[in-house]
């Protein structure tokens, strides 16, 4: 009976985290989630007694897998410039495999940033962690220009999560299918990585 129990939600929740994707909290009813996961309402209604319960536990997850490697990476043993590549590297796969994450992400942070906030505690992490003190290190070092930690990570998620934002505006303008979209992605996610790389690390000086 467990397993059967275990298996039904499962199910409302991958349906529920389809709809929200895609319509977000305010343009999803329980009717929908519960068409989506071929169950009626008052089934839906039994596992989770609420929209904003379910749409919680969702948005729970979602900020988990967009930002939980992140958190991970940030602390990693690893040089400051491969540490760099790895996390665009991160956020363009998770775009790449959920391309609906960035709308949903930007309108449920519009309308309630708390939500947002108290869920990942990101920007709470960063001054403690291994990441944080090595932009110090390099900076002090002459490595690299000075910059905050939060405007290095503010700009590998901008560019590289635009590029998924504007991505139907670029296959129209393009012509491009979905093959020559990621082909066009995966190039331009190149570009960002030396674009910013250029702009923070400073020149060998020359013997």
């Amino acid at each position: 009976m467990k397993c059967l129990t275990d298996t039904t939600e499962e199910r409302i929740k991958e349906a529920a985290k389809t709809v929200f994707l895609e319509k977000g909290f305010d343009g999803t009813t329980t009717r929908d989630i519960a068409s989506a996961a071929g169950i009626n309402s008052a089934l839906m209604n039994y596992y989770f007694r609420s929209k904003e319960k379910l749409f919680q536990s969702i948005f729970n997850d979602v900020c988990t897998l967009l930002f939980k490697g992140m958190l991970e990476l940030i602390n990693q043993p690893i040089s400051l410039r491969d540490k760099i590549s790895k996390l665009m590297d991160h956020q363009f796969q998770m775009m790449m495999q959920n391309p609906n994450l960035t709308i949903f992400i930007m309108n449920e942070l519009r309308l309630n940033p708390e939500r947002l906030y108290g869920t990942i505690g990101m920007a709470k992490q960063v001054p403690e962690s291994i990441f944080h003190q090595q932009i110090e290190d390099a900076i002090a070092q002459g490595i690299i220009t000075p910059i905050d930690s939060h405007h290095i990570l503010t700009m590998i998620i901008a560019n590289i999560q635009f590029l998924f934002v504007s991505k139907p505006m670029t296959m129209l303008a393009q012509g491009l299918d979905e093959a020559g979209f990621n082909a066009f992605a995966t190039r331009h996610m190149e570009y960002v990585k030396d674009m910013i790389c250029e702009y923070l690390f400073k020149p060998e000086p020359v013997t």
